[in-house]
Protein backbone atom coordinates (compact mmCIF):
# COMPACT_ATOMS: atom_id res chain seq x y z
CA UNK A 1 0.00 0.00 0.00
CA UNK A 2 1.40 3.30 -0.84
CA UNK A 3 1.96 6.13 1.46
CA UNK A 4 -0.99 8.31 -0.05
CA UNK A 5 -3.67 5.64 -0.19
CA UNK A 6 -3.16 4.63 3.58
CA UNK A 7 -2.76 8.99 4.53
CA UNK A 8 -6.52 9.05 2.39
CA UNK A 9 -7.47 6.13 4.51
CA UNK A 10 -6.42 7.88 7.60
CA UNK A 11 -8.31 10.85 5.77
CA UNK A 12 -11.60 9.30 5.23
CA UNK A 13 -11.67 7.63 8.85
CA UNK A 14 -11.26 11.02 10.34
CA UNK A 15 -14.26 12.72 8.30
CA UNK A 16 -16.61 9.89 9.11
CA UNK A 17 -15.57 10.26 12.69
CA UNK A 18 -16.12 13.36 12.29
CA UNK A 19 -19.41 12.99 10.82
CA UNK A 20 -20.52 10.47 13.72
CA UNK A 21 -20.22 13.20 16.24
CA UNK A 22 -21.68 16.52 14.56
CA UNK A 23 -24.39 13.94 14.00
CA UNK A 24 -24.55 12.64 18.01
CA UNK A 25 -23.80 16.63 19.01
CA UNK A 26 -27.20 17.57 16.79
CA UNK A 27 -29.28 14.53 17.76
CA UNK A 28 -28.62 15.33 21.75
CA UNK A 29 -28.04 18.80 21.77
CA UNK A 30 -31.77 19.92 22.15
CA UNK A 31 -32.69 17.62 24.88
CA UNK A 32 -30.43 19.96 27.60
CA UNK A 33 -31.44 23.18 25.76
CA UNK A 34 -33.78 25.70 27.71
CA UNK A 35 -35.81 27.55 26.24
CA UNK A 36 -34.97 31.89 27.13
CA UNK A 37 -37.99 32.83 25.13
CA UNK A 38 -41.74 34.30 26.76
CA UNK A 39 -44.83 34.33 24.94
CA UNK A 40 -46.93 36.72 25.75
CA UNK A 41 -50.91 37.12 25.26
CA UNK A 42 -53.19 34.99 23.36
CA UNK A 43 -50.39 33.29 21.55
CA UNK A 44 -49.75 30.94 24.58
CA UNK A 45 -49.80 27.44 24.19
CA UNK A 46 -52.78 25.83 25.99
CA UNK A 47 -54.11 22.51 25.58
CA UNK A 48 -50.84 20.68 24.56
CA UNK A 49 -51.15 18.20 27.45
CA UNK A 50 -51.65 15.19 24.37
CA UNK A 51 -49.96 13.40 21.33
CA UNK A 52 -50.89 15.09 18.39
CA UNK A 53 -50.55 13.62 14.74
CA UNK A 54 -49.87 15.74 11.70
CA UNK A 55 -49.90 13.87 7.98
CA UNK A 56 -49.10 16.25 4.79
CA UNK A 57 -46.11 16.43 2.42
CA UNK A 58 -42.68 17.66 3.11
CA UNK A 59 -39.27 18.55 0.75
CA UNK A 60 -35.83 18.91 1.07
CA UNK A 61 -32.44 17.56 0.89
CA UNK A 62 -31.78 17.25 5.08
CA UNK A 63 -34.79 15.08 5.70
CA UNK A 64 -36.11 13.54 2.52
CA UNK A 65 -38.81 14.18 -0.16
CA UNK A 66 -42.45 12.70 -0.03
CA UNK A 67 -45.28 11.85 2.69
CA UNK A 68 -44.65 13.01 5.92
CA UNK A 69 -45.78 12.20 9.35
CA UNK A 70 -45.51 14.46 12.48
CA UNK A 71 -46.29 13.24 16.00
CA UNK A 72 -45.82 16.08 18.47
CA UNK A 73 -45.40 15.02 21.51
CA UNK A 74 -46.66 16.43 24.88
CA UNK A 75 -43.94 18.25 25.42
CA UNK A 76 -41.53 20.42 23.57
CA UNK A 77 -40.42 17.25 21.03
CA UNK A 78 -41.82 16.35 18.25
CA UNK A 79 -40.87 14.12 15.69
CA UNK A 80 -41.23 14.00 11.91
CA UNK A 81 -40.75 10.71 9.50
CA UNK A 82 -40.70 11.11 5.02
CA UNK A 83 -40.87 8.71 2.57
CA UNK A 84 -41.49 8.92 -0.85
CA UNK A 85 -40.83 6.54 -3.89
CA UNK A 86 -41.33 7.14 -7.48
CA UNK A 87 -40.85 4.31 -10.31
CA UNK A 88 -40.86 4.09 -13.68
CA UNK A 89 -40.11 1.08 -16.08
CA UNK A 90 -36.52 1.98 -16.17
CA UNK A 91 -35.53 3.82 -12.69
CA UNK A 92 -36.52 3.84 -9.19
CA UNK A 93 -36.34 7.06 -7.07
CA UNK A 94 -36.84 7.04 -3.25
CA UNK A 95 -36.26 9.05 -0.22
CA UNK A 96 -36.38 8.10 4.01
CA UNK A 97 -35.54 10.87 6.22
CA UNK A 98 -36.86 12.15 9.17
CA UNK A 99 -36.05 14.81 12.21
CA UNK A 100 -36.29 15.71 15.22
CA UNK A 101 -38.07 18.67 16.42
CA UNK A 102 -37.19 20.80 19.62
CA UNK A 103 -39.35 23.73 20.77
CA UNK A 104 -38.09 27.21 21.17
CA UNK A 105 -41.35 29.03 21.13
CA UNK A 106 -44.60 27.17 20.57
CA UNK A 107 -48.15 29.56 20.58
CA UNK A 108 -51.43 28.84 19.39
CA UNK A 109 -50.77 29.57 15.62
CA UNK A 110 -46.91 29.53 15.49
CA UNK A 111 -44.27 27.17 16.51
CA UNK A 112 -40.19 28.03 15.96
CA UNK A 113 -37.60 24.84 16.82
CA UNK A 114 -34.70 23.68 16.65
CA UNK A 115 -33.70 20.50 14.72
CA UNK A 116 -31.44 17.91 13.57
CA UNK A 117 -32.48 15.66 10.54
CA UNK A 118 -31.25 13.02 8.26
CA UNK A 119 -32.47 11.23 5.24
CA UNK A 120 -30.88 8.42 2.51
CA UNK A 121 -31.71 8.94 -1.14
CA UNK A 122 -31.65 6.05 -3.97
CA UNK A 123 -32.09 6.99 -7.74
CA UNK A 124 -31.22 3.34 -10.34
CA UNK A 125 -31.88 0.49 -10.94
CA UNK A 126 -29.45 -2.48 -9.89
CA UNK A 127 -27.06 -0.06 -7.99
CA UNK A 128 -27.22 4.08 -6.44
CA UNK A 129 -26.40 6.50 -9.11
CA UNK A 130 -26.76 9.42 -6.36
CA UNK A 131 -23.17 10.22 -5.49
CA UNK A 132 -24.10 11.52 -1.91
CA UNK A 133 -27.51 9.71 -0.73
CA UNK A 134 -26.26 9.95 3.30
CA UNK A 135 -27.53 13.58 4.56
CA UNK A 136 -27.83 15.07 7.55
CA UNK A 137 -27.89 18.69 8.87
CA UNK A 138 -29.35 20.49 11.83
CA UNK A 139 -31.14 24.32 11.70
CA UNK A 140 -34.11 25.91 12.80
CA UNK A 141 -37.49 26.50 11.22
CA UNK A 142 -41.24 28.34 11.79
CA UNK A 143 -44.52 26.56 11.49
CA UNK A 144 -47.74 28.76 10.62
CA UNK A 145 -51.38 27.90 11.06
CA UNK A 146 -52.86 28.57 7.25
CA UNK A 147 -56.42 27.48 8.42
CA UNK A 148 -57.89 25.55 11.09
CA UNK A 149 -55.64 21.81 11.16
CA UNK A 150 -53.36 22.71 8.34
CA UNK A 151 -49.81 24.29 9.42
CA UNK A 152 -46.96 25.58 6.84
CA UNK A 153 -43.36 24.98 7.91
CA UNK A 154 -40.44 26.61 6.42
CA UNK A 155 -37.19 25.71 7.09
CA UNK A 156 -33.32 26.56 7.11
CA UNK A 157 -30.44 23.71 7.55
CA UNK A 158 -27.07 23.30 7.20
CA UNK A 159 -27.03 20.03 5.42
CA UNK A 160 -24.04 17.81 5.90
CA UNK A 161 -23.47 15.20 2.67
CA UNK A 162 -21.37 12.13 3.08
CA UNK A 163 -18.65 13.26 -0.18
CA UNK A 164 -17.94 16.05 2.48
CA UNK A 165 -20.11 18.81 1.27
CA UNK A 166 -22.12 21.54 3.52
CA UNK A 167 -24.78 23.57 2.27
CA UNK A 168 -27.06 26.11 4.09
CA UNK A 169 -30.68 24.49 2.19
CA UNK A 170 -34.37 25.22 2.59
CA UNK A 171 -36.89 22.81 3.19
CA UNK A 172 -40.68 23.57 3.51
CA UNK A 173 -43.69 20.89 4.54
CA UNK A 174 -47.51 21.14 4.51
CA UNK A 175 -49.70 19.36 7.24
CA UNK A 176 -52.70 18.75 8.20
CA UNK A 177 -52.90 18.09 12.06
CA UNK A 178 -55.98 15.83 13.86
CA UNK A 179 -56.76 17.02 17.18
Amino acid sequence: MSRFSFLKKIEQEYKRVFYIFIFGLCLFLPLKLQSQVIVEGDQTAEGFDKNIYGLGFSAGPTSGVGISFRNHFPSKLSLQLVTGIIKNKDDVYFSLGGEIQYDLVRGQTTRFYFFPGISYFYQGTDKNEVESPVRFGAGIGGEFKYQEALHISFEGAFTFYNDGSILPLPQASVHYYFY
